[in-house]
């Protein structure tokens, strides 16, 4: 389902799936920025692929879900192995579904706290 795209570049791989949970797994390696660090900008797109990947199971295949708000608190820095991000519904409506994303590092050290919010829109 995400052959070509984004989610696809930078390697994220899904582990579980469900409109209540997702978890997907990112290699560090080729997405670091200039010092050899996880780009911040990649765990965003870990984040937002898992939350949005809930909210589309959500939503139903007669809808989509679209992403209006993302935030993200980086704590820590990685430079190799992988990341797991856990997204972890909050509120699941008839028009808007928020999620929480841990991501952490091998030694499950939280690495970045998102939050994302999709709206629903019909096909």
């Amino acid at each position: 389902m995400h052959e070509g795209t984004l989610a696809d570049r930078l390697g994220i791989e899904f582990v579980e799936a469900g409109p209540e949970r997702v978890v997907g797994r990112m290699p560090v390696e080729g997405n670091t920025q200039p010092y050899g660090l996880l780009h911040g900008g990649a765990s965003v797109v870990l984040a937002e692929t898992l939350g949005s990947v809930g909210a589309a199971i959500h939503a139903g295949p007669e809808r989509i879900a679209m992403g209006i708000e993302i935030s993200a608190t980086h704590h820590r820095a990685v430079t190799s192995g992988h990341v797991t991000g856990v997204a972890t519904r909050v509120h699941a409506g008839r028009t808007l579904a928020t999620y929480e994303i841990e991501i952490t590092d091998e030694q499950g050290r939280r690495v970045c706290t998102s939050r994302l919010t999709c709206i629903f829109r019909d096909r």
